[in-house]
């Protein structure tokens, strides 16, 4: 049998949904794909504002959590009395939701896009650190022995050999860090304000305008996969030329 690709399984589901919408569910509750994507095409260009800061949001706390979480996730890798230190913190943060994060934030921060920028950080800071630890444990220790023997020093030795190598590991986390980023500036925007798409669900939530609602989480849908696959790519660039 021929393997199902996405977009067949996509269109499969969305014909069900649409018959489903128009048959047995209430279009109030569940609007069908056809009138979400026209309400998609009629509200992009009044969305692009929105959609630029969360996505800037989005982006700026995904750099700033990955600017802490790499080194940190490097020094987890190569010291045992750090991994023990932090691993255990680590873990427990990501017990914490996002909604009660972000009311500490405004506590300490205000209110506004500083904030949501560093609870998008703290939203990837986990997978990046992770995965950047997990890359840089499993590097091949012939490279890096061999590499000592040709005289690389420590920060040749990062620069050259483990970096570039852990470089798909930190990829894959940073992959999985962008699509939470998205996911902290929204939740951001519904508690600490701001005039994203966190706004713009606030207000359509208010309106009771239900097809309003599935449009715009499909745009941020669609801008969260391009972004996932944007880093995708770049990483099978990177594993294609180790």
């Amino acid at each position: 049998m021929k393997r199902l690709s996405p977009l067949s399984f996509a269109l499969a589901v969305m014909a069900l949904w649409e018959l489903a919408s128009r048959t047995l569910v209430n279009p109030y509750f569940l609007p069908p794909p056809t009138a979400i994507l026209a309400r998609v095409a009629t509200s992009l260009p009044g969305m692009w504002g929105h959609l630029g800061i969360t996505l800037l949001e989005a982006i700026l706390g995904a750099v700033l959590g990955a600017a802490v979480a790499i080194p940190l996730g490097y020094g987890v890798a190569k010291s045992p009395q750090i991994a023990r230190i932090v691993e255990p913190y680590a873990a427990a943060s990501q017990a914490i939701p996002a909604v009660a994060i972000a009311p500490l934030l405004a506590l300490w921060l205000g209110y506004g896009y500083v904030p949501i920028i560093v609870l998008c950080a703290v939203m990837v800071f986990f997978p990046i650190s992770l995965t950047t630890a997990y890359g840089v444990a499993h590097i091949d220790s012939d490279i890096t022995d061999a590499a000592r023997l040709d005289g690389a020093h420590r920060w040749s030795l990062l620069r050259e050999i483990e970096y570039p190598l852990a470089l798909p590991a930190i990829l894959t986390g940073l992959r999985n860090g962008v699509t939470l980023a998205m996911t902290g500036a929204v939740v951001g925007e519904f508690v600490l304000g701001g005039r994203g798409l966190g706004e713009l669900l606030t207000a359509q939530q208010r309106a009771n305008d239900t097809t309003g609602l599935f449009a715009t989480v499909a745009v941020l849908a669609f801008v969260a996969i391009s972004l996932h696959g944007a880093v995708r790519a770049y990483q099978h660039r990177v594993e294609e030329r180790l």
